[in-house]
């Protein structure tokens, strides 16, 4: 299986979102900063606690909406809106003209543009892939994410400041092209059954859906063990971040003293590294194992390894730690996506992504309530209860994997018949 051997839909996806990530890495992960300059601190909190909630909430709305209307309709018509939003936004940051507070409102409409397209863009990726070719595609997937992430935020954090308006330019570009892109060259994926709903039957269809979407339990389930597996990521940049920085002294490492900060720096540089070179040979390291083998332990060396960084201050420790979960992060995430292909429905997929699409903010939740724990517990009692999140999805792993198994070789079936 090669990328040249995917549906031109998967082709085109990959190489647009690795530009358009690329870009955005330079511009949204410091556009906090941007409103506690313009607002204050305490109000940009709030601004941005708006933005996700907002966010959170259209994306139930777009994974109905993909599943009634199809996925390119709704694509198309978030990704035209998402280039109004950034074309607005490079106005208001030009030589000639200035609104934070227009910069704000676009902020929250680009939120909206990602709930509406997330859900559909994640259903069209599994309609025009094979169980066989979702392993390699959540693979590459992942790397060119995370590699453009990795690029486009340190080249960021030089032009941020002085060249906001030629990003804005950039990203209004590359908005423009996906657009194009949508409408000209990808297929739809997904065939709407024609509805006459009125928009008070709508409503009800939509509560309707995600009453189907909770009463799947393995789903539910497996979201569960998902949220508590990713919140140990979490962990780095909140509660092992602020560990480090107030208990760990200034160490020689090679040709620098570092401290705890520094310290943080070097072990997300190394987990990016290690993500770009070794998803490239992913697939083949596991080709020989069972998927549910992969899962279940990937995971249990991915939570010790975060145990232990909760806990050490030795270098060396904290670096073949991270070294370890790093190999168990890229092994774990392309079984991990294609066992959540094979869950959903065909007339529902898109539903069960946007659910599924909470992950991320339920894992951030987690990873906040023991930065306030932390403040009040030793370090070795944070070191076993952040152990003990990760071991518990691990452990909802094991129980499922014999369903998960079974679920998807229906669909394999399915889809060989």
């Amino acid at each position: 299986m090669r990328f040249r051997d995917f549906h031109k839909n998967i082709k085109i996806r990959i190489i647009e979102s690795f530009i358009s990530r690329f870009i955005g890495s330079m511009i949204f992960p410091f556009m906090s900063i941007y409103l506690a300059v313009h607002f204050g601190a305490k109000v940009a909190g709030l601004l941005l606690l708006i933005n996700v909630a907002v966010g959170i909430g259209i994306t139930f709305i777009g994974g109905y909406f993909a599943d009634q209307f199809g996925r390119k309709r709704i694509m198309l018509f978030a990704e035209s809106l998402r280039f109004l939003a950034f074309f607005t936004m490079m106005i208001s940051n030009s030589p000639w003209f200035e609104s934070p507070g227009l910069t704000f409102a676009m902020m929250t409409v680009n939120s909206i543009c990602w709930g509406l397209a997330g859900p559909a863009n994640s259903a069209m990726m599994i309609d025009v892939s094979t169980p066989e070719q979702r392993k390699l595609m959540y693979s590459i997937t992942y790397w060119a994410s995370n590699l453009s992430i990795a690029i486009g935020g340190i080249l960021g954090a030089f032009l941020f400041k002085d060249y906001l308006f030629e990003l804005f330019l950039g990203l209004s570009i590359a908005a423009a092209s996906t657009a194009i892109l949508v409408g000209f060259f990808i297929d739809e994926s997904y065939a709407a059954v024609e509805s006459d709903l009125t928009a008070k039957g709508h409503v009800l269809q939509l509560f309707s859906n995600y009453k189907k979407v909770l009463h799947d339990r393995l789903f539910v389930l497996f979201t569960i063990a998902g949220v508590l597996i990713l919140s140990m990521e979490f962990q780095l940049t909140n509660y092992i971040g602020i560990r480090l920085s107030g208990e760990m002294e200034t160490q020689q490492f090679l040709f620098w003293e570092i401290d705890g900060v520094k310290t943080m720096g070097f072990l997300r540089s190394e987990n990016t590294i290690m993500v770009a070179i070794l998803m490239l040979f992913i697939t083949r390291m596991t080709h020989s194992f069972k998927d549910k083998s992969i899962l279940v332990w990937s995971c249990f060396f991915f939570t010790i390894g975060y145990g232990v960084l909760s806990y050490s201050n030795n270098l060396v420790v904290l670096f073949v730690m991270m070294a370890v979960l790093t190999v168990a992060e890229v092994i774990r995430v392309p079984v991990e996506q294609s066992y959540m292909a094979s869950i959903p429905p065909d007339d529902a997929r898109s539903s069960y992504m946007a659910f599924n699409g909470l992950k991320f903010n339920l894992s951030m939740l987690i990873s906040s309530v023991t930065v306030t724990l932390g403040a009040m517990l030793p370090t070795l009692v944070m070191a076993i209860l952040i152990t003990v999140i990760g071991l518990i999805g691990t452990l909802i792993y094991h129980i499922i994997s014999p369903e998960l198994d079974e679920r998807k070789a229906r669909v394999e079936l399915k889809q060989a018949g």
